[in-house]
């Protein structure tokens, strides 16, 4: 639904899907979905979509689990079979659009 159009409605239903986007190789959303101040956003559209499909063809996702969220922050982490990504990513909301902002990666 999210990935044909539909906008979501708060911070963390924006973070599922753009979780649901890499497990299901939805490139294009997570694109969509970046806000244009975040440090891997580039102009170069077709390179970024290069990259990130073939960095979810090389990723098997497992799991997801939310730790805490507020209204516009989330904090999860993924599992993968390469290893757990922990993040607590900042979101913004324009007009009526959610965008992932950045996140801070814990080790």
């Amino acid at each position: 639904m999210y990935h044909k159009g539909a906008n979501p409605q708060d911070a963390l239903t924006l973070m599922k899907s753009r979780y649901s986007a890499y497990v299901s190789r939805e490139t294009m959303y997570i694109i969509k979905t970046t806000h244009w101040e975040n440090p891997q956003y580039t102009e170069d559209k077709k390179i970024w979509k290069q990259e990130l499909d073939e960095f979810c063809k090389q990723t098997t996702f497992t799991k997801l689990e939310i730790q805490d969220h507020t209204y516009d922050t989330v904090t999860f982490k993924a599992y993968t079979e390469q290893g757990v990504l922990h993040e607590k990513s900042k979101f913004i909301k324009i007009d009526s659009r959610w965008l992932y902002q950045d996140g801070e990666v814990y080790s």
